[in-house]
Parts: C-alpha cells; structure tokens; sequence
C-alpha cells in the first residue's frame, strides 16, 4: 500500500506532480502512480525539443550548457517560512534568492504588466499587488436558484446542493449581459469533490447514499449572473437571477456527432446511444464566437469501476473499485455491468448559458479523451477550429476543424445551427519533427550546424465527419472507433508524445498558438524516454510552453512551425528558459496549467503544482515585442489550492481558487487551511476578483 506524504500546511511539491497525495486521489485517481496508458513507440518530444532549449540558450546568452551540467544543478527552491494568514498581505521574499526585490512597477514593463510581482510565498491567503483589490465572488454552496437554503455544511443535501454553487471551481468564462447595466454572466466548471473536506467524520471506505448524491449534485456546472459595485469595485453573485442554472453528474445531456447513436454509446438505459447522465471532470474549457461555453471532461477514468479491457486501460480506467464508490449506487459506474457507460464521457460539452432550458451537448467529433480544454477560433471564412489537449503523461495535442461557417444573428434557428458547428469536420492529431538531422541533436544542447532552434509539424487526420457520415484515416479502425478510442488513433499514426498537455489558447493579437505542458515527473524512469534524449533536465517536475505558428497563419493549415517559449523552474536553474528575456528579472514559474491572453497580448499562466516551495499563482507573461519573456507573477492562492480560471479583462482579473486546504491528513474537522472564512468556518472553493484600487486597468 502507498503511504501517502505527512504535508500537511506545506507545499506539495515532494509528491509525483507537484500535488499533495489527497489532490492526486480525489482529481486524477492516482494518474501519477499508475502505470503509463500510453505505451506505443511515437516519438516523445523531450527528444525533439532537447536540442532546442540548448542552441536557443547558446544563441541569446552565448553560454554553453550541457544536459549533464543542468541535470546537476537543476535548482528547486527551499521551502519557503508561512507568511502571515491576512487577505491580501505582501509577503516577503524567501528562499533561494532572499536578497532581491519581488520586482517594481516600471514604465519599461509590457503594457498590461505593469505591477509589483508578487514574491513566491506560502501564505493562506490570495495576495495580490501593491495597490490592488480583491474579493470573494461567490463559494461552494452559495444558493443561487429559487427555493435553495442557505449553505449549511452539517446538513448538506442533494437537493440543496443542486441550486447552490458547485465544488472545486476550474474553468471560469465571463459573458456579456446587453441590458443589465454593471452585470454579466460567469460560468464555472466543477471539476470533482474532496468528500474528505466536505463531509465531517466521512469515512472513504463506506460512503452514504447521501453523501454521493451531494458529490454528483456538486459536480458539473453552474451559470450565475455576477453584478459590479461601482464604489468599490466588487463583484458578487446576483442569486435567482433566471439565467441562473446548475448542470450537475445527473442532469440530461444529449450525445451529437459521428459517433452518437453507434453500439459503443448504447447502453440498457439508454438504447438510442444519444442521451446520457451528467457530466464529470470538467476541466478547463472555452467560449464559443457564437455564445456558448465548452468544458472539456478530464479524469472522467476515475468515476469508473471493475473494467477488464484493453481499451479501457489505455485510459487507465482500474480493474477495482474506484475512490468515491459510487458503483455501489448507481450501476452505470460498474463497468462489468455497464460496459458502455464509460465510452459516454471524456468528450468536449457545449452549453448555453443564455438559455437555461437548452439540452447540453457533447461533442463526439471533438474525440475521446481526457480533454483539458478546448480554444476556438474561426478562419477566414467563418469555420471553427478548435485546439484542445489530452492532459495526460506522453499524450498527443489535437485540432478539429470544422466544415460549416458559423452564421451570425440570435435568432433560433441560427443558434441551432451554429450548435452543430462541431459535429461536422475533420479531427487532427499533432507530430513535432526537429529541423535538424537527428545525429546532431544528441543530448547536449549543442549548436547543429544550421543554427536554428525551432522545429516543424504536421496535423495529422484521424477522422472525418459530414453531414453523409463519417471516414475514417486510420487504417484498422471505423470512423466510430477512431472518435470513442481517440487515444488508440493517435497512437497507431505516430503522433508525439506530450508531457501532460493542458491548456492551448491561440493569440488573439498574433494568431500564435500557445500549449501548456504541465510535467511529467516519469521521464526517464523504466521503459520511458531515457534521460540522455530528453529535456535538459532529468525529469521534467516544472513544465514548458510551446508556442506555434500555424503555416501562413491560417488555423486550418496542416502544417505548423514551433519553437520552445517558456522553460519554467528556478530562474537560476540554467536548464530554465523565459524566451530570452533576462532571468535575473523574471518571476520563478513552475507547472504551468491554464493559460489565457489579456487585452494587450500577453499571455496569462496559471499553476497547478509548483514545485518550488511556494504556493501556486497566476502570472503574465509579454509575448512579443523588446520585453518577450518579461514574465511576473500577479497572485498567490491559499494553503493547498490550485489557480484556475483565468479571465483577464481591461479592469478586473477573476480567478477560481480550487481545493484549498487539500493536503495529506486534512480533514474537515482538522483543516489544513481557514480559507476564505477564517477559523472555525468549512474551507470552501471560491472565484475570486482582483482589481485596481484606483479603478484603472489592469497593469498599465
């Protein structure tokens, strides 16, 4: 049995992934200590990108440095003293580089960044910039139907639970409300429940029927409409507001697409293959141009239990009982009994918050997989395409690009079909090449004979979907096996193996695409890709960015060029790399997770796991002009939690603040953080809005 780590009230840095052991069972199920799903022989970018990092370092520092030098002197950041519990509190600087300043505003800062960074500290609080604001939008069990109780968490029920705010805040999206003036509306996915911080005296081995239906009725999605005070520029929730609407684990959701309706979705309850129950492991998502919201399904494996089959293991779905139990209530969760069921989920989910009768959607011609999010963009003549990542160790990125032109007008008849925009299109996979010979990337950055430092890649079709029907481009595999079984098509055309891709958000300025690559801790162990031809350090606990460069700068190309953006880690960690900005004037950065873009360009990076001794937080970095790689950190969340959201807008930044308090032996009745309540009060998940206090934008 594995022990799981004594952490409580520090950093979760020394578990696999930067995340407390309690964080990897209730989000992930374990992912870290499972065996690798991905097990076919594609090339792993480690082996691409090791030459890249080297010869782009050697060319804008002119420092020569080998994988064997940064392997030895990769730094992780002692773990930082507590800072005092206050809202909003500057923290001091500690650790590895005591004797500078957490940065100072300067006209000489990329617009939008403009602010004193934040300096890494372990504080239970969310600290923001000198001169900034802050305040609690809305938390877990906030009523915000009619007829919901207030938040009692000693008598928590199903009921109640279903019109009140959901756990565990991830994805946040901010939409405009024409004529409500000072309003609009925020949708927020529920990624899963920590029923341990939820329930007192909750024992995980026998779990009441009560408490799983609360845990499914705080799973899904909420839309709450959320209203500025003028004075003092506070947003808060506007309850029984009647675009207010609560998704939940049992709420209807109709299947569209090539696969829907195919014997691999139908089950006992649901013979047609085109309606299912619910939603789980929302993640990280998107906003659509024609008005809806996408919430990619992540660690859907986890719900799922007793399952003997090999395509369910390349999704590491186990072969016992799962975490939470729930098989033991509802027998959809048993696979042995419910072979289909699981086939449902692990898609992209369409909802549309204007409309609060409206069926959710997902979308079978996205793929199957554990979808961290999934970006939109259009081309030039109307298409969607949309970018998204399987957030998974030695995983694949993927692009959708649709066949229908999206039309413009609310009509009904336009919604509906712009609600189809995603079921008709082509499914593409990502394959990285260098652009050098193989021979002379050999493992120690140095300098090929060409003297560049990028690579180039292909968009690789799996499948495509026509209002006709469906063609598969894998051979061996129907057109429905490639949508259900996504991960398998990857595999057998070769695309490159990822570490852990999360979030990919294309530049609203440049068109530039960006993919956050969280870790992946297992580089280098067993049968994995061997240390010597992988990035230059030895296993990759801090993550990097990728930046693309779709070919002529049109999203439906089928060929890109990348390079390496960002190497996050200690800035002293000569394996790190910041797009050759200075390192001596950037903030440490680990384990970037969701990323969005700000009205000026620069990229926005949340964190999910630092591995530096600090609290995970939200940076920007400039992604173009003399400050590219300038990168500063905006904010620290509290004890245990997780930043996610983004929103980025001219005045204000929102940012949901999930799981705190979840470290190894907490507990409700013993709490690892006082978040956002104070002593004595439950830890709640909560959004978060941080403002100028001067009511000026954001960092200029």
């Amino acid at each position: 049995m594995r022990k799981l780590l004594p952490i409580i009230g520090t950093p979760s840095g020394s578990h696999p992934g930067g995340r407390s052991a309690m964080t990897c069972r209730f989000r992930c199920g374990d992912a870290c200590f499972h065996e690798v799903p991905n097990t076919s022989d594609n090339a792993y970018v480690g082996d691409v990108i090791v030459g890249a990092l080297g010869r782009r370092a050697m060319m804008r520092t002119a420092a020569v440095v080998t994988v064997a030098a940064a392997a030895g002197t990769a730094g992780v950041a002692g773990a930082l003293p507590a800072a005092a519990a206050t809202p909003g509190a500057q923290a001091t600087t500690s650790g590895k580089h005591p004797e500078k300043p957490a940065g100072k505003p300067s006209g000489r800062s990329a617009r939008g960044l403009r602010f004193t960074a934040v300096a890494p500290n372990t504080a239970d609080a969310v600290t923001v910039p000198d001169g900034y604001r802050q305040n609690v939008v809305i938390r877990w069990g906030e009523p915000i139907l009619r007829g919901a109780p207030a938040f009692d968490p000693e008598k928590q029920t199903a009921a109640a639970q279903a019109g009140q705010f959901g756990y565990n805040n991830d994805f946040l999206a901010l939409l405009p409300l024409p004529g409500e003036c000072d309003r609009q509306l925020l949708v927020a996915n529920h990624e899963y429940t920590n029923e341990i911080l939820m329930f007192r005296g909750y024992d995980p081995a026998n779990p009441t029927r009560q408490q799983v239906e609360v845990a499914w009725a705080a799973h899904g999605l909420t839309a709450v409409v959320v209203e500025e005070d003028r004075r003092t520029g506070k947003l808060t929730a506007v309850p029984r507001h009647h675009l207010n609407r609560r998704v939940t684990a049992t709420t209807e959701f109709r299947l569209t697409g090539p696969a829907a309706g195919s014997d691999l979705l139908r089950t006992s309850v649901d013979p047609t293959g085109t309606k299912v129950l619910g939603t789980l492991n929302n993640c990280s998502g998107g906003t659509t141009p024609w008005g809806t919201t996408l919430h990619g399904e992540e660690n859907f494996n986890q719900y799922f239990a007793n399952s003997s089959r090999a395509t369910d293991k390349r999704y590491g779905i186990g072969t016992g009982a799962t975490e939470r139990k729930w098989e033991r209530f509802d027998k959809r969760f048993d696979v042995a009994q419910e072979p289909n069921e699981v086939h449902r989920f692990g898609y992209v989910v369409e909802f549309d918050p204007y409309d609060p009768t409206s069926t959710p959607r997902k979308h079978t011609a996205l793929g199957r997989f554990k979808h961290e999010a999934a970006t939109v963009r259009l081309t030039d003549d109307g298409r969607p395409v949309v970018y998204t990542g399987d957030d998974e160790r030695f995983d694949y990125f993927y692009k959708f690009v649709g066949s229908k032109r999206m039309k413009k007008g609310s009509s009904r008849a336009v919604r509906e079909h712009n609600l189809s925009l995603l079921d008709e299109g082509t499914l593409y996979v990502a394959r990285l090449t260098g652009d050098s010979p193989a021979v002379e990337i050999d493992g120690a950055g140095k300098l090929p004979a060409d003297g560049e430092f990028d690579g180039s890649g292909e968009w690789i079709p799996l499948a495509t979907a026509t209002a006709k029907g469906a063609v598969s481009h894998v051979e061996g595999m129907s057109a429905e096996e490639v949508f259900v079984f996504t991960r398998l098509a990857g595999d057998k055309v070769g695309a490159t193996k990822m570490d852990r891709p999360e979030d990919i958000q294309p530049s609203p300025v440049t068109g530039k695409v960006y993919v956050a690559l969280t870790n992946n801790t297992n580089r280098g162990v067993g049968a994995n890709a061997k240390a010597d031809e992988a990035n230059p350090r030895n296993a990759n606990k801090h993550g990097h960015i990728l930046e693309l460069t779709e070919r002529r700068g049109r999203p439906e190309s089928t060929t890109f060029a990348w390079s390496l953006f960002l190497v996050a880690g200690d800035p002293d960690d000569p394996a790190t790399y910041f797009a050759g900005f200075p390192k001596d004037d950037v903030s440490p950065i680990s384990c970037p997770d969701n990323v969005a873009f700000d009205p000026h360009g620069n990229l926005w990076i949340s964190t999910d796991g630092s591995q530096l001794g600090s609290h995970d937080g939200l940076f920007g970095v400039a992604t173009r002009g003399s400050r590219r790689g300038e990168l500063k950190q905006f904010l620290t969340v509290p004890t245990g939690a997780e930043t996610c959201g983004p929103v980025i807008q001219d005045r204000r930044v929102l940012v949901a603040v999930q799981h705190p308090g979840e470290a190894d032996g907490a507990s409700v009745e013993k709490p690892a953080s006082t978040w956002p309540d104070g002593a004595g009060k439950i830890v709640r998940p909560s959004v978060v809005a941080v403002w100028r206090a001067d009511g000026e934008d954001i960092g200029v």
